[in-house]
């Protein structure tokens, strides 16, 4: 989010110096690992009259996607098994195992079990959660389909009911190619960060640490990845439901150089970087891509007409948009509540206070670079 208001307070200063017309929006990823919000802003028509969109995700690279591929359709959904608690010992025929129904519907999945609450109390309540993944609509809905036929076939073995929710989902993204294109070129002009020596050496010792292999830290922006020939061709990978809105609206994800290539991702070794001048750099390098080709939106009517045919007569000419989401399913506001309860008031203890610190790092008394001699 940092990037994209930096890129946005720029614009907005040209726009109003030079006099130029257009309407910039920012809006929240919020929940974005649990794929927990585009679908719902999508289905809001908070997207209804954007001409496009300008994504970002933090990476150890600075480049953008063009076309389909590489990221998978995705709808999680949790179910939840209802039967009738009764004492284990005493009369365990009156109970019906909500949990008998989560493990027999996870021996049909071939998955983990859930374990009950109270070992002497047959369980009345129980659940479990699927990721259903796919490379597009139709094979991510089959697997749904199989999961309710599941679900139901549990409920029957047990004498159960069950009832499930959608916690997130997510299209497999597919990403304007002329807007990657102007993209990729001002990424070019705008180049990698100037690495300092210190931030070399953190990110060497990094890697050393993990026993990955020592590359350092990137310096040359790379080709393009082009478009792949079919929607599947890019195989299977993570699920962002950004692809939700990349298939209402010409957009693309612009991937900036705030990162060390090491980590295995959602890992400690993938946020340490956050705190250091490499992310501070590579998100200045990302916000000036970003602003660059906003302006190139703004000023080249032809980019957002060529943004459109591509959207119209290629992306969407054989496959249409239909949303994961059941008209009752709302987004789940609740996930992530408990620990954020427990750890929110311990994270506000550190946030970083620029009026009594230059950097963060010096607010955490650390010496950077800090590494293994």
């Amino acid at each position: 989010m940092p990037l994209n208001i930096v890129a946005a307070l720029a614009v907005k200063e040209i726009m109003e110096r030079e006099k130029l017309p257009g309407t910039l929006k920012l809006w929240p990823g919020v929940g974005e690992e649990q794929l927990g919000t585009k679908a719902y802003y999508v289905r809001a028509g908070v997207f209804k009259d954007v001409d496009a969109v300008l994504f970002a995700h933090v990476s150890a690279d600075f480049n953008v996607a063009a076309g389909p591929g590489g990221q998978s359709g995705m709808v999680s959904v949790e179910y939840q098994f209802q039967g009738e608690s009764a004492h284990a010992a005493g009369a365990p025929w009156r109970g019906r195992s909500a949990l008998d129904a989560v493990e027999l519907m996870n021996v049909g999945w071939n998955f983990r079990r859930e374990g009950g609450d109270q070992p002497n109390v047959v369980p009345q309540n129980a659940s479990v959660w699927y990721f259903f993944r796919e490379t597009d609509y139709d094979n991510v809905m089959n697997l749904w389909k199989i999961g309710d036929q599941m679900a139901q076939g549990a409920a029957l073995m047990t004498n159960t009911t069950f009832t499930s929710r959608v916690l997130g989902s997510a299209w497999a993204g597919h990403f304007s190619v002329p807007i990657a294109e102007a993209m990729h070129a001002n990424i070019k002009k705008v180049g990698y960060p100037q690495w300092s020596e210190d931030d070399k050496r953190f990110a060497v010792a990094l890697q050393k640490e993990l026993k990955v292999p020592v590359t350092g830290l990137n310096e040359q922006v790379g080709e393009m990845r082009q478009p792949s020939t079919t929607p599947s061709a890019g195989g299977g990978g993570g699920s962002d439901d950004i692809g939700d809105i990349s298939w209402n609206v010409p957009t693309i994800t612009l991937r900036y150089p705030a990162n060390i290539q090491a980590g295995p991702g959602h890992n400690w070794a993938n946020a340490i970087a956050m705190a250091t001048p490499i992310a501070h750099k590579g998100v200045v390098a990302g916000a000036k891509a970003q602003a660059m080709t906003l302006l190139d939106l703004i000023t080249k009517p032809q980019l957002v007409a060529a943004a459109w045919d591509y959207f119209n007569n290629v992306q969407t000419k054989d496959t249409k948009y239909k949303t994961f989401l059941r008209p009752t399913d709302q987004p789940a506001l609740f996930l992530n509540k408990r620990i954020m309860d427990e750890f929110r008031p311990r994270m506000k203890e550190q946030y970083y206070n620029p009026e009594k610190h230059n950097t963060y790092l010096e607010q955490l008394g650390i010496t950077y670079p800090t590494v293994r001699p």
